[in-house]
């Protein structure tokens, strides 16, 4: 079996420092020498490296059985809302399509387009093959998600997911008027997520500000549209004709509306619970110039949050209730994360670093607090 990814390594990583540390180390690791970020980041590499060794068949086993359950529940979901006059049959297939769609989007296509199975040199389960159910086209995704996201976490300028060009989340954000609506923005935002993170794609501010070409841009938008197109196949077309037949055309599309949304606005707030809640640091780019792999993951520890509760829960949110540990170790097979978390949770505790975790509406609450926060203009400072 194959060592470390070199191409996933460094898509996670990026350019860093071999040694020293950056221009200013963030508040909460400020206590930290360079000796102990580097033993820190040694340890994490152990960790990192442990489980690269052991993962096997099991593993393989784990993510194919998730993808036959996945497929399992959008057929028969599907099939319910065929009938769906029946009050019972579309309560049921638009549960069973929602659950289906949670599952593939949050288990398995997230985690795929990570990277997590290429090991496996599966083309079926690959990250350069696999297509999610979801508006934005995979490739445009793995740009913005794996390689800006993961590489600049939290860094206000840097991490345009801070606030997706739509939100304040920071006071390292300029307020503006239109930021009032932060608010109203998010409950907007929640069920059409998937509509709201593909054109955030888009790059559309960087298009605007002249460092996407107009060729890109045409680029983008043509596989986007032709993502569009085939969702709306799927899902808005194919099942509500073939529902005609037994007069549920009309809930069939009803069905898929609400299992979309759904999916939608789940997906949106476990997202928001791993990067917002109080406690999730956000970083200016000081603290990242001249960063070491052991900054590079204590900046991902200090900035991700996770989210406390049952194994159901840990698979429906795709393992990113461990936000924290995904951060850390991007490419790992998900179902992994749950063992490692304890060991994160111990170096956070020997290192004197926060372990940012909570219970479900915990992180929710806190998330949408910020939301409301930053929505107004920060206090002016006292006069001295």
């Amino acid at each position: 079996m194959e060592s470390v990814s070199t191409t996933a390594t460094a898509r996670r990583t990026g350019a860093l420092a071999a040694s020293g540390h950056p221009l200013v180390r963030p508040p909460a690791a400020a206590h930290l020498s360079d000796e102990q970020v580097a033993e820190l980041g040694r340890e994490l590499d152990a960790i990192r490296d442990e489980v690269i060794a052991e993962r096997g068949a099991s593993d393989a086993a784990y993510i194919r059985r998730v993808i036959k359950v996945q497929r399992g529940l959008e057929i028969a979901g599907r099939a319910a809302l065929l009938a769906g006059r029946n009050k019972t049959a579309w309560v049921t297939g638009t549960t069973l399509l929602s659950f289906a769609k949670i599952l593939e989007n949050m288990e398995i296509g997230h985690n795929v387009l990570h990277g997590q199975w290429d090991w496996m040199r599966d083309p079926d389960i690959h990250s350069t093959t696999w297509e999610w159910d979801f508006v934005t086209p995979a490739r445009s995704w793995q740009h913005t998600h794996n390689d800006l996201h993961h590489r600049w976490t939290n860094v206000i300028g840097k991490d345009k997911d801070v606030g997706y060009n739509l939100l304040r989340m920071s006071p390292d954000q300029p307020w503006r008027p239109f930021n009032l609506g932060n608010p109203l923005w998010n409950a907007i935002l929640a069920p059409v997520f998937e509509w709201g993170i593909a054109i955030y794609d888009l790059e559309l501010v960087d298009y605007r500000e002249g460092t996407k070409s107009k060729a890109a841009i045409v680029r983008d938008l043509k596989a986007m549209g032709r993502k569009a197109l085939r969702q709306f196949t799927k899902d808005y077309a194919a099942t509500p004709v073939v529902a005609m037949v037994t007069g549920s055309g009309k809930q069939a599309l009803w069905g898929t509306l609400a299992a979309n949304a759904v999916r939608n606005v789940w997906a949106h707030a476990v997202i928001f619970c791993g990067h917002f809640p109080d406690g999730a640091d956000t970083f200016t780019e000081e603290m990242v110039d001249g960063e070491t792999r052991g900054d590079w993951y204590v900046r991902q520890m200090i900035g991700s949050a996770n989210i406390s509760g049952s194994r159901f829960m840990h698979l429906m949110t795709g393992n990113l209730s461990h936000q924290i540990e995904h951060h850390l170790f991007p490419d790992l097979p998900s179902n992994r994360y749950i063992e490692v978390a304890p060991k994160i949770r111990d170096i956070c505790r020997r290192y004197g670093l926060p372990y940012n975790s909570g219970p479900l509406f915990k992180q929710v609450g806190s998330s949408w607090a910020k939301v409301f926060k930053y929505a107004l203009p920060d206090k002016a400072a006292p006069a001295s």
